[in-house]
């Protein structure tokens, strides 16, 4: 049986895209490498996303920018990433398992596995891909707009991230419909 994890990274942060992956391990992929992302040091999920990539795993990404989260909401914006990711995989799983409560409107029988990022590795390596893609792409965009700092808090809502959206305003990348120090 095929099976393929997905999840995503990037529901809370008040910038940047929503990101997912999802992930078919190649037998033997060496699953002690995996972990829930939150629990990886960036390092340690920089080398995994790594390990899964040069594997001989099938992976893709799947994004939603600013613009539709405020359009569809956070958790539309998820499952539509999720969707998006499905869809570009190159071969077609038996069965997708996704972290949470909720799984995206697919073709494929789904399951959703609540805290599934702590135990099933095909979750756990589309975890891992999905956030260590966001926060490159959050430190790419840095050199774009250094204003934020993103490639420090990669969006997220720190003190020092609302401190600089009231110096500065709102960005491009961010996302209007989130409460922010500067909304009303």
């Amino acid at each position: 049986m095929i099976i393929c994890g997905c999840d995503e990274a990037g529901r809370g942060p008040l910038a940047g895209p929503v990101t997912a992956a999802a992930v078919i391990l190649s037998p033997g992929f060496p699953v002690s490498l995996l972990a829930d992302s939150k629990r990886l040091s960036p390092d340690k999920r920089r080398k995994a996303a790594a390990a899964i990539a040069s594997s001989r795993s099938h992976f893709s990404l799947g994004w939603v920018w600013p613009e539709e989260i405020d359009r569809v909401n956070i958790h539309n914006a998820s499952l539509m990433a999720m969707n998006r990711a499905l869809y570009g995989i190159p071969i077609h799983p038996d069965k997708v398992l996704v972290d949470g409560k909720f799984v995206p409107e697919t073709d494929y029988p789904c399951e959703a596995i609540i805290k599934g990022d702590t135990k099933i590795p095909e979750i756990q390596a589309a975890s891992i891909l999905a956030k260590v893609a966001r926060d490159r792409w959050m430190i790419l965009y840095s050199k774009i707009d250094s204003r934020f700092e993103f490639e420090k808090h990669k969006g997220y809502p720190t003190q020092r991230h609302r401190d600089l959206i009231k110096k500065y305003g709102l960005s491009v990348i961010h996302r209007r419909s989130f409460r922010t120090s500067c909304s009303p």
